[in-house]
């Protein structure tokens, strides 16, 4: 393992989460600049290692795995397996012109965060504002969402009605001609969406927090 190896890993692990590698460090507990580049190596030129704990951290932050930290290490690994996605304000996706009637991104305009290929031309990354997804989803958490994704019971969805609102909560049961939604913060009210009140649902794949 080379120096440059871990530190690679560690500049990919921050890219697959939608963070920065400050936040990164942030989100393990520890001192923000930890990871930063001007951290890697002293001034004269000794190279700094980041420690074990450091690193058991991060995995732990992340929910992902030391094998996987090691894959990251390789050099020749195949950065086409990842790409860009759309990131949209929750409050812009209740917004016009940000989709298309079939709940698809469409039109530009917006920040982009780099993600591993889901399969889905149609993903796309919400940012989450305010408290009513707490505690699963906190303000500033990243949503990945596939529009394409079959759904099923249990799903955590984010669902927009005709009239632009737009809300992220779990799947009970979906007919041809109703939507019914439970909340995932108790504070808030469940939904129940009936046919004309429909806009679009999809699936949450995954949060960068």
């Amino acid at each position: 393992m080379k120096h440059a190896d871990i530190w690679r890993a560690i500049d990919r692990l921050a890219e697959e989460c939608g963070l920065s590698v400050s936040g990164l460090a942030r989100k393990a507990g520890l001192d923000p600049t930890t990871f930063n580049k001007s951290k890697r190596a002293t001034p004269g030129g000794r190279l700094r290692w980041p420690s074990t704990e450091s690193l058991a951290k991060v995995v732990d932050s992340t929910g992902t795995s030391m094998s996987h930290l090691v894959a990251l290490m390789d050099s020749n690994a195949d950065r086409a397996a990842y790409r860009r996605i759309p990131l949209i304000g929750l409050a812009q996706a209740g917004e016009a012109g940000y989709f298309d009637d079939a709940g698809f991104p469409i039109g530009g305009g917006w920040d982009e965060i780099l993600f591993p290929e889901l399969g889905d031309p149609n993903a796309y990354a919400l940012e989450v504002a305010g408290d009513s997804m707490e505690p699963a989803y906190r303000d500033g958490d990243y949503l990945v969402v596939s529009p394409n994704a079959r759904l099923r019971r249990g799903d955590r969805v984010v669902a927009r009605t005709t009239g632009g609102e737009v809300m992220v909560k779990e799947l009970v049961r979906q007919t041809a001609n109703r939507l019914e939604l439970r909340s995932i913060n108790p504070d808030y009210p469940d939904r129940t969406l009936d046919g004309p009140e429909m806009d679009w649902v999809a699936r949450v794949l995954w949060v960068s927090q």
